[in-house]
């Protein structure tokens, strides 16, 4: 492979990031939104040539240098530019693009504009290290880099001390689940004595029957416990909807098509380890089913327009996840795809519909958007019965594959998760509803200032709608070129097969259109024909109050975890830091007051100093006769 290609792509980001950095403020708006932007659409190009000229059977690694030794392991820094990292690189980079371009109109009034976009750089820097490096320790650079940017990210607006606590929020939930991913990452050392990609894969093909199961089991269930912390699963996962205190093009970067994505692309990566291990696959898909269905139900309940698409992507990765864990890898990564199209498109929608309402989030005071943004309106609908599965756009193509796979290896998962997917069509057209029909029910002011967004907004919308609608064509029944595509990296031998449209398939298939219809018809019933608005907070009673409080998880949280820990801080600064400090006082006054009394002693007597040299001269001789 083209290493300069390679360098290009890898260093463009890194570029933008430092230019702006250190020159940003003194270049300007434009100009830095205009160098973050077109370092990540260098990248973009560099993916879409290394994609265009990749060969079937080629050497797919770049050898940098030699990195880490020890012993008899050692570690080379280089990157690997398969079929699985360029599927990743493409919207990475390339809806980062849009997400960039967008940026520059959507924060064009802030005062950090320049480190925004330097912080976006540093993000998809970190975003192409981790996809792309051939070993787990780069991966894990890129793991902890996507978290110090997402840290940065969410607390942009530090001002805003309940936004300060969302950012450390999420980097000390991430680090729970990344001391998982530490430990099965030491453990794969020890065993297979390589941390390669393509040295695990062969060790557990040649020699994965030798190792000890319970240490395979081990690994993988400490690396998928890393994978719910960065992919915002059961338990791990509070930390993503509140992440939504960052702005807008955040959310969009960080919660549809990157960082939550890399737990998937961990497992998908490690196939070969997961596959050896069937009762870790059966966790996870009874996590990943579990977190769908939780997070819907929250989802049916919450007010503000980005909290709805946090619980949404929680529940759309809880699918994913119930995906890898049936053994369906390459229908877990088309809905990745898919899901990064319409989600994209959604939380941009949502910062269109925030810019026009004056920064106002609680759909509540909204309504009627429609009429005063039709571009804004027209992309999030085609987006929202995507993800609804509505025939024949993407998310219809991607879910429906899910669903057979899981119906194929549990009915009970199937169920859960079909009823997960009509709450979706239900809470997604919810928001619709609220947002855009009816009559306006903010401020008079509010109203005043309705208006379409700027064209730098509009056409990220449009593209990603497009794409939201005809993204399925890469893996539709009977003709899928994505399954061809991953077949010699997942050596999915009869996965082609399992494409090809039964009876059952029909029937599921029209099972699952029926059930989001469902969905949205009760949606249209209660917010359209009897234009219920949901009450204020202090009104809502009942199983409802437990929705739009979460389950009360975070308070679960606090008082089982946080108030501990704080009490147990409090003691040690106030308790044990202030002995530990007397301590050290008392050594040192000790010391001061010996030296006073030292000091007294200097007071110019000949005498005294004759004496006392006579003394320790008689003390020395004696030593040394007693010594001998």
């Amino acid at each position: 492979m083209d290493l300069s290609i390679i360098l290009l792509l890898l260093l463009a980001p890194l570029g933008g990031f430092l230019i702006n950095t250190f020159l940003g403020k003194q270049l300007g708006k434009g100009a830095s939104g205009a160098i973050g932007t077109l370092a990540i659409v260098i990248s973009f190009v560099c993916t879409l040539l290394l994609f265009l000229g990749l060969e079937p059977g080629a050497d797919t690694k770049a050898d940098l240098f030699h990195w880490l030794t020890f012993q008899n392991f050692s570690v080379d820094f280089s990157f690997q530019f398969d079929q699985l990292s360029l599927l990743w690189l493409l919207f990475v980079t390339g809806i980062g693009s849009l997400i960039h371009l967008y940026s520059i109109s959507y924060m064009h009034h802030d005062k950090d504009f320049y480190k925004f976009f330097s912080y976006l750089n540093l993000f998809v820097f970190f975003m192409i290290v981790l996809v792309s490096g051939s070993n787990l320790p780069i991966l894990f650079i890129g793991w902890e880099g996507v978290g110090l940017c997402s840290y940065l990210l969410i607390g942009f607006w530090y001002s805003n001390q309940a936004y300060n606590d969302a950012a450390k929020k999420a980097f000390i939930m991430n680090r729970v689940g990344d001391l998982g991913l530490l430990i099965g990452i030491f453990i794969l050392a020890t065993v297979a004595g390589t941390l390669d990609y393509q040295g695990l894969e062969t060790f557990f093909q040649t020699k994965g029957s030798l190792v000890d199961s319970t240490w395979l089991a081990v690994a993988a269930l400490c690396l998928f416990i890393g994978a719910c912390g960065k992919s915002a699963q059961l338990p791990l996962y509070t930390w993503l909807p509140d992440a939504m205190a960052g702005p807008t093009p955040v959310s969009a970067l960080i919660h549809a098509a990157t960082m939550v994505t890399a737990g998937i692309f961990m497992v998908t990566r490690l196939h070969f380890l997961f596959d050896l291990v069937p009762a870790i696959q059966n966790v996870i898909a009874v996590v990943g089913v579990s977190t769908a269905l939780f997070a819907a139900t929250i989802g049916l309940a919450q007010n503000d327009i980005k909290k709805v698409l946090a619980y949404s992507t929680v529940s759309q990765l809880g699918l994913m996840f119930l995906a890898l864990g049936v053994g369906a890898y390459e229908v877990a990564v088309f809905h990745v795809i898919t899901h990064a199209f319409f989600k994209a498109c959604l939380f941009l929608g949502a910062g269109s519909v925030i810019h026009a309402n004056s920064d106002e989030q609680d759909m509540r005071k909204m309504g009627g958007l429609r009429k005063v943004m039709p571009i804004t309106f027209i992309t999030m609908l085609i987006s929202s019965l995507a993800i609804a599965g509505i025939f024949p756009l993407s998310g219809f193509w991607s879910k429906d594959e899910i669903l057979l796979e899981a119906f194929h290896y549990s009915i009970p998962f199937w169920a859960v998760a079909s009823l997960a997917s009509i709450l979706t069509a239900f809470y997604m057209f919810r928001l619709m509803f609220l947002t855009f029909f009816g009559e306006f029910r903010g401020t008079e002011h509010a109203k005043s200032h309705l208006h379409e967004s700027p064209a730098l907004m509009t056409i990220p919308l449009v593209i990603l709608a497009t794409l939201a609608a005809v993204g399925g064509l890469i893996s539709i029944p009977g003709s899928s070129w994505l399954m061809h595509f991953l077949e010699p990296l997942l050596h999915t031998d009869g996965a082609p097969e399992h494409h090809a449209l039964d009876q059952t398939a029909y029937i599921l298939m029209a099972v699952a259109s029926v059930g989001a219809l469902v969905g949205i018809f009760i949606a249209y019933r209660k917010y359209i024909s009897n234009k219920e608005v949901p009450g204020e907070d202090s009104e809502v009673t009942g199983f409802t109050k437990v929705l739009a409080e979460k389950y009360y998880v975070d308070e679960l949280y606090d008082s089982v975890f946080v108030k501990p820990i704080n009490l147990l801080a409090r003691f040690f600064r106030d308790v044990v830091e202030t002995a530990l400090g007397s301590l050290v006082y008392g050594f040192g006054k000790a010391a001061a007051e010996i030296s006073n009394q030292g000091r007294k002693v200097h007071n110019g007597s000949i005498g005294l100093y004759l004496f006392v040299f006579v003394i320790g001269f008689c003390l020395i001789v004696s030593y040394l006769f007693l010594a001998q």
